[in-house]
């Protein structure tokens, strides 16, 4: 058991490949800006949104996950989320990739919890 409890944080296809890809541009600006090199920076920083970029289309090619808990049996991180062509609930990735997915991905009306007032006995 790790020190997260019994859940999934989310480890997939998406957030590696993305992971790994930003390291990689970050290393190589590092190294640019060690060395002076202009460019270098600028290809760095490119590598880093492309990142970004990647990350979310894995994600909507269903190799991310979506928000919130799922089954241990979906745990493995090469899982396809065979949810993720009609769009997450209260994903902004979804809700940016177009309309279709921005329907499915409607924030879900959350209901008013009361919260304990606070101690003013103080």
């Amino acid at each position: 058991m790790s020190a997260h409890g019994h859940v999934d944080l989310g480890h997939t296809v998406a957030g590696w490949t993305g992971t790994g890809i930003a390291l990689i541009g970050f290393t190589g600006a590092g190294l640019a800006v060690c060395a002076a090199w202009i460019p270098g920076i600028w290809i760095g920083l490119a590598l880093v949104a492309a990142a970004g970029i990647t990350t979310w289309l894995l994600h909507l090619a269903g190799w991310g996950k979506p928000s919130g808990p799922r089954p241990e049996t979906e745990w493995d991180w090469r899982t396809r989320d065979t949810t993720a062509r009609a769009g997450h609930a209260d994903c902004l990735g979804c809700r940016v990739s177009g309309p279709r997915r921005a329907v499915a991905a409607a924030p879900r009306p959350r209901s008013a919890v009361s919260l304990p007032a606070a101690d003013s006995s103080a």
